[in-house]
């Protein structure tokens, strides 16, 4: 009964905290209309939206002493996003052009240059500053380090591809709606990292396993649902950039509350297996996009090898990890 309990709990937080990033993403959206940037420069920019429950969680998880709740979360929604989100992209657009015999995912050049490369720059910076023996885990200054790197990757991504500016209305309806939704992310993010504590202690498991295969489980489905409705619109780059945009911020600014109170790593093997799957599926989101029969596309073999990628973590993970 206690595990249904913050069971529910959880799957409430998730959604309140995904309702609260909604709050953030429009007003964010009408700030890149007016600022002229591109479909996929906008994707970094409203990622501040999209990856705050993840930003959040680990503040909270931070705040509690309980990084590796944050810890787990960060590398297991970097995981599990990739091949969900480019699935189910794949198949909205898809099902949403019957007549078409387009059996692949056309995305826009620019979210190879802008979008899939830094975030795999930052992967190897990350595996720089926690891995080597030296100075193996989180301290204070990897998490300046990282988050001056996504202050960078974003003011790359503003500056390629302007647009003219369009002129935006703004409304005070508007600003009350995200300052609920930042309120909402606050009290959503310390539920989730309670109802994950609760449920680590009730099932016998660690807490990092915890925030890679319950809480990370659960953050995905809000941004399924979104991008299903996103990719049906036609918005195909939105949807399908949006994921590396959203894992970029996730592995900086949801990097920097664990590293200011500062992380030890405690099963170095765990932490290292998970770290390469988050950028091997990074490369092979870049790779496909950039070659292949269709360019700037996913075809439906690469979207199933994504899948086909998460599978063997999963079996990795249970069968020689765990």
């Amino acid at each position: 009964m206690q595990i249904l309990l913050w069971l529910l709990v959880l799957i409430a937080s998730v959604w309140a905290a995904d309702w609260g990033s909604d709050c953030l993403a429009d007003p964010l959206q009408k700030l890149r209309r007016q600022w002229g940037l591109s479909e996929a420069a906008g994707a970094a920019f409203v990622a501040l939206a999209t990856a705050s429950p993840e930003i959040g969680t680990n503040t909270a998880a931070a705040v509690r002493r309980l990084s590796d709740i944050g810890l787990g979360n960060l590398l297991g929604s970097n995981i599990i996003s990739v091949p969900v989100i480019v699935l189910v992209a794949y198949l909205a657009s898809f099902s949403g052009n019957k007549k078409s015999r387009q059996h692949y995912l056309k995305v826009k050049p620019e979210a190879l240059k802008v979008q899939a490369l830094p975030y795999i720059i930052i992967i190897a910076l990350a595996a720089v500053l926690t891995v080597p023996a030296p100075w193996r885990g989180l301290q204070p200054i990897d998490g300046w380090i990282m988050l001056a790197a996504y202050f960078i990757y974003l003011a790359q991504a503003i500056i390629r591809k302007r647009q003219s500016n369009q002129r935006v209305n703004w409304q005070k309806q508007e600003i009350l709606i995200a300052l609920a939704g930042i309120l909402a992310l606050a009290i959503a993010a310390y539920f989730i990292v309670t109802a994950t504590e609760q449920l680590v202690q009730l099932f016998g498991i660690s807490q990092i396993i915890g925030g890679l295969f319950i809480t990370s489980t659960l953050s995905v489905a809000p941004e399924a649902f979104a991008t299903w409705k996103v990719a049906k619109s036609g918005q195909v780059t939105a949807a399908t950039t949006s994921v590396i945009a959203d894992n970029t911020a996730t592995m900086t600014l949801a990097l920097f509350p664990l590293a200011l109170i500062g992380l030890q790593i405690q099963d170095l093997r765990l932490f290292v297996v998970n770290l390469i799957f988050v950028a091997l599926l990074a490369i092979a989101y870049a790779l496909f996009i950039s070659w292949g029969k269709h360019e700037n596309s996913f075809e439906w073999w690469e979207v199933l090898i994504l899948v086909a990628i998460y599978l063997t973590y999963l079996a990795l993970m249970i069968f020689v990890i765990l």
